[in-house]
């Protein structure tokens, strides 16, 4: 095992890895900080290194063509594997439910705002956009959530950083889009914007978590990460987590899915739709803290048994 008893320098930096966007950046800076703090450190013993991923570069298609898992962690593994980085900072709903050979996903920050937001220029919600609007997004799951409340509109690719979307958005590529909540927050762009409750459009698997990736074998790196991991976010997330790795999730298939912590124990919602909106199944389940991944395996056992080939064949 990798040993190593001292902490982090100036002049021997623990390196954190990262997706070079400014939101990105945040969440490293976050995750810098956090660990900072609690070991009494400088910032300057970190060293953030942003690295370009394969749905970094590939901007012209849509990420369903890419190939879909992967896409925005794959190169920053392939760093933490060979020693470039120490460890790697995700938002957790980009990521793939399984790990590569070496490497571990156990450290979790708090999480933020889980909501979607519907960002238009005008006042209103989706309720409000008119007959046949065009409203932009990359993700299958609002589209298809989307498209369920309101079948009318058009709906066309919009991807690109947070920053991207929203210049597209006043080229007047669509009239309207959708970004997280919780990357708006890290930002401070959340003033003005309108939240969607999550039982008018439930969130991504994990979406508003800051996830931490380290070597398995790396003693220190697991040592100094205990120190800011969240007990009850991961909780949460890797009940959801359990959730999708049964429904087997992919780009192809809209899932969307949240657990909350209730009266002391855990409720998870999920749902499964057709990525044209016609059809959507939606179920949920409560029971305590520690029954968490059970409960994610049985709700997509109980929903891939009324989907059939409709979903996923």
């Amino acid at each position: 095992m990798e040993r190593m008893t001292q902490m982090p320098t100036p002049d021997a930096p623990l390196r954190i890895g990262t997706r070079g966007s400014l939101l990105a950046l945040a969440q490293a800076h976050e995750t810098r900080d956090r660990l900072a703090q609690a070991h009494d450190l400088s910032p300057d013993a970190f060293q953030i290194v942003p690295i370009k991923t394969t749905g970094d570069r590939v901007q012209d298609r849509a990420l369903r063509e890419l190939g879909g898992k992967g896409l925005f962690t794959k190169e920053i593994e392939e760093a933490l594997l060979d020693g470039t980085i120490d460890l790697a900072v995700h938002s957790m709903k980009d990521m793939p439910v399984e790990q590569p050979v070496g490497l571990i996903l156990d450290t979790w920050l708090p999480r933020e705002d889980v909501r979607d937001a519907f960002i238009a220029p005008g006042p209103g919600g989706i309720a409000d956009l008119p007959q046949g609007a065009v409203v932009g997004t990359s993700s299958l799951r609002r589209r298809a959530q989307l498209l369920a409340r309101r079948p009318d509109l058009q709906v066309v690719e919009f991807r690109g950083n947070l920053q991207t979307r929203m210049r597209k958005l006043d080229e007047g590529v669509a009239q309207a889009t959708f970004l997280a909540m919780a990357g708006l927050n890290r930002l401070g762009m959340a003033v003005g914007q309108s939240p969607i409750a999550p039982e008018d459009m439930l969130p991504a698997v994990a979406q508003g978590a800051i996830g931490i990736e380290r070597r398995a074998a790396d003693d220190r790196v697991a040592a100094m990460l205990a120190a800011i991991h969240d007990v009850p976010t991961a909780a949460c997330i890797q009940t959801e987590r359990a959730f999708l790795a049964t429904l087997d999730g992919s780009c192809e298939t809209p899932i969307a899915g949240l657990a909350l912590l209730e009266d002391g124990g855990l409720w998870l919602r999920g749902e499964i739709l057709r990525p044209d909106g016609t059809e959507v199944l939606a179920g949920e389940r409560r029971g305590p803290v520690a029954d968490g991944p059970w409960m994610g395996e049985d709700l997509a056992r109980d929903l891939l048994s009324r989907a059939g080939d409709r979903f996923f064949g």
